[in-house]
């Protein structure tokens, strides 16, 4: 069972006192794009050391990994020194969990490794609450249903398929989210956690413009590298919905 307890949100650190007097920060963009919307390597310093300031928290150093997806975690040198470098009694301070890592699997991994290491996870985005045991159990949740969400269109687009062979179909093309093994489907994780992502956008009242755009503007392609458009995102949320 992971430990999440040491995940702060920007509310809560702004409203408690924090424990670690010292810490380091953490940016990354992936594409050009994505660091003209808001999220540059500039705006992501510039918050943190605004957090730092303003809780007193002496701020070490900031790695920076540019240009740079968050699928891979052993890839990002900057993420690697910057979990080394947090001790015991410090925090790791990133603008959001989406520059950390792009997975709850990578997530609770980096938050049980600080853990570890006596050291805090500071978001300044997300709204966690993780101070409490409710909050902590909360999190928990919320990693189980994703992961429950993941295996629900895994299971709902094999079964769509399979009946689609069996009336003389075929699987052409190969779905997002899916590979072909000897007539069979199986799920590619990083395009199942983009279907899902995409899924519960759609589903909490988000445009297909805002999340084809989205997509994009962090550097995620489509099954054949391509970009996304409105009527690819209907296309799937439609499909996992049959």
């Amino acid at each position: 069972m992971y430990r999440c307890d040491n995940i702060l949100s920007i509310e809560q650190a702004n409203t408690r006192e924090v424990k670690a007097m010292k810490a380091v920060g953490y940016i990354r963009v992936s594409t050009e794009q994505q660091a003209g919307e808001g999220v540059s390597l500039e705006a992501q310093k510039a918050k943190i050391e605004m957090w730092c300031k303003a809780n007193d928290c002496e701020l070490v150093e900031v790695f920076v990994d540019a240009g740079i997806s968050g699928k891979s975690m052993d890839k990002r040198q900057g993420l690697q020194k910057a979990l080394a470098s947090a001790g015991k009694g410090m925090a790791l301070v990133v603008y959001s969990l989406s520059r950390l890592a792009r997975s709850t699997k990578d997530t609770l991994a980096i938050s049980e490794r600080l853990d570890k290491q006596g050291a805090d996870l500071v978001s300044l985005s997300e709204r966690i609450d993780t101070t409490g045991a409710a909050g902590k159990m909360m999190f928990r949740m919320l990693a189980v249903l994703a992961e429950f969400e993941r295996d629900v269109v895994s299971e709902r687009t094999t079964m769509a398929l399979a009946h689609k062979k069996g009336n003389g179909g075929k699987y052409s093309p190969v779905p997002f989210g899916y590979k072909e093994i000897e007539g069979r489907l199986e799920a590619v994780e990083a395009e199942a956690l983009v279907v899902t992502e995409i899924v519960k956008r759609r589903t909490g009242g988000e445009t297909l413009q805002s999340i084809a755009d989205s997509l994009n503007g962090r550097g995620i392609k489509g099954k054949r590298g391509g970009i996304w458009y409105p009527r690819t995102i209907k296309y799937l949320v439609e499909r996992q919905a049959a």
